[in-house]
Parts: C-alpha cells; sequence; structure tokens
C-alpha cells in the first residue's frame, strides 16, 4: 500500500512520496567517521572517493548528489582543534563545480547540486559557472545558495565579516541578477542555419541592464539555455532572513532539525510565507537532514554507532559543539544543565534556534546535549534494519516535517551503500519511493514545473 498524507493529495499517482538527496562527505558525517577501518582514508583530494559517493547514490536514484563548501580553512589559531578537523569543518577538497563536473560525465541522471557563496563572487560568474554545468549534465544542476558568515572566508577576499542581514540582501539580489541572466537566450536562439549563414537570432537574446543596490550586470549571459531552464535553487539559512529568500526564490531547502515537530514548524512556517510571493507550497521541496545508520538487523545497525562513538574523546565533543555554538562549553561543569544561548549570533542564530527549541522542550545536562548533538551534527539519528529506517522516514513524512531527506551517513561509504541496499528497497517495496528515475532533469526528478520565462 502507498502512503498518504491528506496535505499532499493523491500522490500515490506519482508512485512515490520521498525525495533523497544525500550530500558529500566522503570522511563520514560522524565525528570519528574517518577512523573506522571500514572508512574511506585518504579521501582529501581523492576525486575517486566523491565519485564513487555519487554512483552509490545514482544506484538508489536519489534525486540529487549535494555538494557542500566553505571557502577557508577553521582553526589555524587552535591547533588542537586543527589537529581532528572533525566534520563538518573539514577542508573541502575540491571547488563544487568542478568536482561536479568531473561527476556528470560519470553519471546519467543524478541531480548535481554545488554550494556557491553570493557573499564573495560576482553573478555574472556565478549563472555563467552553475549554467554551464546545467548544460554539461543536460539539466541536472543545482545551486546550494549560502551567504557565508565565517570571518576566515572573509579575510580571504579583502572583507572584513559581513553583518548577518547584510549578507541576506545582497543575496537575495545576487539571486534576481543570476535567475536574469540565464534567461538571457531563448531556446531557439542559435539558429545556425549553414544554407543562410545565420548563426544568432538576435531578436532572441537579451541584455537583464540591471541596477540595483549591490550590482550593475548588463548581460547577456555568455551560455546557452539549459533543458530545465536554469539550475534548481536551494537554500539552508534558517534565520528570518533565510527563511523569506527561500519562500521567494527557492526550489529546495535544506534544514534540521532534532525531532518531527520542531521539523513541522519550520516546514509550515516556509511554506507559509510563500502566498505572499505568488507562489504555491508545491513549488518548493524541503528536505530534512538526518544521519543514517541502517544494516540488516536493529543490532547490526547498533554495533555500527557504538563503535563509532568509541573513537570520540569526550573533550573533543564538548570542543566540537563549542565551535557549532560560538559558545565556550568548557567553562561550565560538564553535568551542569545545558545553557539556553542568545539567537543573537551573526553566523549561527538559526542553529541556536534549533537547539533551544530542543532544550526547552527536554532540558538536558552538558554531557548529555554532546552524546544526544555531536554524534549526528544536530540532525536526528535515523537507526536501525531497514524497515525500521523507513518506518521513521514515512512516519515524519506523514506528519508534514518534510518533502524528504538529505541523507548523511556516519561511516563512508558503508553508511550510504547500507541505505541504498537496506532502505531504499523497503521504500520501494512500500511505493513511498521511485523504482526508476521517470526523468532525465533534476528538475523533472522534484516535479517542479518549468520557469516562467521572458520568451514564454
Amino acid at each position: 500500500m502507498v502512503c498518504r498524507c491528506p496535505c499532499r493529495g493523491e500522490l500515490s499517482k506519482e508512485g512515490r512520496l520521498l525525495h533523497l538527496v544525500t550530500i558529500s562527505l566522503p570522511v563520514g558525517a560522524h565525528i570519528a567517521g574517518w577512523r573506522h577501518p571500514e572508512a574511506f582514508h585518504h579521501t582529501i583530494g581523492n576525486l575517486d572517493a566523491h565519485i564513487r559517493m555519487v554512483e552509490i547514490a545514482e544506484r538508489g536514484k536519489f534525486d540529487a548528489y549535494f555538494l557542500a563548501d566553505a571557502n577557508g580553512t577553521q582553526f589555524m589559531d587552535r591547533p588542537e582543534m586543527l589537529r581532528h578537523n572533525p566534520p563538518p569543518f573539514s577542508p573541502a577538497p575540491f571547488e563544487p563545480v568542478s568536482l561536479l563536473s568531473a561527476a556528470a560525465m560519470r553519471t546519467t541522471h543524478i541531480g548535481l547540486v554545488a554550494t556557491v557563496t553570493t557573499t564573495f563572487e560576482e553573478p555574472y560568474t556565478v549563472a555563467r559557472k552553475l549554467g554551464s554545468l546545467d548544460v554539461i549534465s543536460n539539466g541536472r544542476a543545482g545551486w546550494n545558495i549560502v551567504t557565508s558568515g565565517y570571518a576566515q572566508d572573509a579575510m580571504n577576499f579583502s572583507k572584513g565579516q559581513v553583518e548577518h542581514d547584510t549578507r541576506y540582501s545582497r543575496g537575495s539580489e545576487f539571486v534576481d541578477v543570476a535567475k536574469g541572466l540565464w534567461d538571457s537566450w531563448s531556446p531557439d536562439a542559435f539558429v545556425q542555419n549553414i544554407e543562410t549563414g545565420q548563426f544568432v537570432d538576435p531578436d532572441r537574446v537579451r541584455e537583464i541592464h540591471h541596477v540595483g543596490e549591490y550590482f550593475q550586470v548588463k548581460g547577456p549571459l555568455n551560455c546557452p539555455r539549459s533543458p530545465q531552464g536554469r539550475p534548481i535553487l536551494f537554500h539552508a539559512g534558517q534565520s528570518d532572513p533565510g527563511r523569506e529568500l527561500a519562500a521567494r526564490v527557492a526550489d529546495g531547502v535544506f534544514f534540521g532539525a532534532t525531532d518531527k515537530d520542531i521539523a513541522k514548524s519550520i516546514y509550515d512556517d516556509i511554506k507559509a510565507r510563500m502566498a505572499k510571493y505568488g507562489r504555491s507550497p508545491d513549488e518548493l521541496k524541503m528536505f530534512c537532514g538526518i544521519i543514517a545508520y541502517a544494516a540488516g538487523s536493529a543490532d547490526a545497525a547498533d554495533a555500527m554507532l557504538d563503535e563509532l562513538n568509541q573513537l570520540i574523546p569526550e573533550d573533543l565533543g564538548v570542543k566540537m559543539l563549542s565551535e557549532e555554538l560560538e559558545y565556550d562549553l568548557s567553562q561550565h561543569d560538564i553535568d551542569d544543565p545545558m545553557p539556553i544561548l542568545p539567537e543573537d549570533s551573526n553566523l549561527i542564530r538559526s542553529l541556536r534556534k534549533i537547539f533551544n527549541d530542543r532544550l526547552r522542550k527536554t532540558p538536558m545536562s552538558i554531557r548529555e546535549f554532546v552524546r544526544l548533538i555531536v554524534p549526528g551534527l544536530g540532525h536526528p539519528i535515523f537507526k536501525g534494519s531497514g524497515v525500521e529506517v523507513a518506518d521513521r522516514m514515512i512516519e515524519w513524512y506523514e506528519h508534514g516535517s518534510c518533502d524528504g531527506f538529505v541523507v548523511l551517513g556516519g561511516l563512508q561509504p558503508v553508511g550510504l551503500e547500507n541505505f541504498v541496499d537496506h532502505v531504499v528497497p523497503e521504500l520501494q517495496r512500500r511505493g513511498a519511493f521511485r523504482t526508476e528515475y521517470e526523468g532525465t532533469t533534476l528538475r523533472e526528478h522534484l516535479g517542479l514545473p518549468m520557469p516562467k520565462s521572458h520568451w514564454d
């Protein structure tokens, strides 16, 4: 039987319920995942490790493979942390568009989502890079829009740290410019008529002449239109400006929540904001991040996580959570109550809100909170047999908490392989996920309409 959710209508007609994305973390999403004997080793600069992850995800019929990124290296002033350099702080081994262009040559269907900043880049350059990836991959590119708040990133671009709301104001205009540039060319602009000698129809290309607060861009973009119109736009910011940006322009949202009720509140809030921009909630797919530990049995999944947790030094867990929260937890006794922190940080106010919501619901000590949060990087852990993990995913979906999931594996490549081998078949058996790709573009995978165009 196909599971249904009243708020989503008769989705059984599509033959699936869930959308799945995975994130590129060959070192594993667990803080000690890279230390396990079954982990990828020497992943830094190892293109084959990334390509193998993309191929595993495509075997599992995932919608997309998502590559996170940063423009700086953390902990240069704190060698005790740099020594361990745990996820999600590990330096990105490749620039995302470069890596995903290579992945496009080894895959045929899976979407390829690159993280690119709006704070240190220019719209024309980003539109050209991502537009090229979209054409190279035959319409499979996506853009994870980030507004980069890390100080060490800013110092690599002759800038000081940019204030939170300014980053989002600039980012919003940046996206508008990129969308305009992707609409420079009509699909039939390139005539290439050998007999008449006409290569381009000048009436089917336009300059955008954008003049705004941050950018002045004439256009047109020197990159042709892709089969899906333009790259799919994702965003992951959970501050109020971030939610507004997502509601106005995003096709997909990546978000974190520690339980299904918190996830539902985020889901409902962003979807409700879309109406004032003339958008339907169906035009946006929301993906909640989870750490999956799936195996042939619940005992095997428990054993895998237990092995990894044994590899975490307790003081490292406290230091890592302190870094995430921009607050030194070591000033407290580890058995003191975990404090609720002000939600006014320029960088991580959305993360503090997620954790505060959890603590207001269930107070706990710092030790308990570290053990809860650090193994999952703040994401919920879905652990068990394929049936048990599938049960929980469908439970969250039917609760109205998400449209799909960003699946992270604590131990790679084992985590993703186990998910594809144990969870995906169970979702397929219930009619909750595709058994084959039904289209060729990322837009088709997500069931999204073609974007409105100047040329319509």
